[in-house]
């Protein structure tokens, strides 16, 4: 795997910051992008105050924020040189969690090796979006005679732990 330091984390990764509320950010940082977001590093890792996440350039950064943060406000977070993992790779580290009540899907890092099923970062971005189509839409189950919360659950859970496509694994339940 890449080790990541000051020089490279910011090149096609994978992260997520978490929120940090107890550090003075210097007035002095290392780095200002034109966007206006500040970086500090340090030998555990990089801090970064910013308004905006997820998408940053050619990098795929989330932020893990307390319930309070406000979406484009500043929010000040950190991450370990451990905590980034490469997007344009060959490898399958990455899978998909999905919360059914709350209706979302996350896209994780296989960091230890469970029985999750691993993907390439471009085929967990696809899966969760197809996901999130079927948690927030009705429609395409109404040709199916089966509870839908029932089906959505048993479908979902073989896509993710599956090379099949979502219109193979579907067909199957008819």
């Amino acid at each position: 795997m890449k080790t990541y330091n000051q020089t490279n984390f910011f090149k096609h990764t994978f992260c997520e910051f978490q929120q940090i509320e107890d550090f003075d950010f210097p007035k002095k940082t290392h780095y200002q992008s034109k966007s206006e977001s500040a970086y500090f590093y340090t030998e555990e890792g990089v801090y970064r105050r910013s308004t905006h996440w997820g998408r940053v350039a050619n990098c795929r950064w989330k932020f893990i924020a307390n319930k309070d943060y406000k979406n484009q406000t500043i929010g000040l977070g950190f991450a370990k040189w451990t905590d980034f993992y490469p997007i344009e790779t060959a490898q399958k580290i990455f899978y998909i969690e999905v919360d059914y009540e709350s209706k979302t899907a996350t896209i994780r890092v296989n960091t230890n090796s469970s029985s999750n099923h691993c993907f390439v970062f471009y085929e967990a971005q696809q899966k969760r979006k197809q996901i999130i189509h079927l948690l927030n839409n009705d429609k395409w189950a109404q040709y199916y005679e089966q509870d839908i919360e029932k089906l959505r659950f048993n479908i979902i859970s073989e896509y993710i732990q599956s090379k099949q496509s979502l219109q193979q694994i579907k067909r199957n339940y008819r």
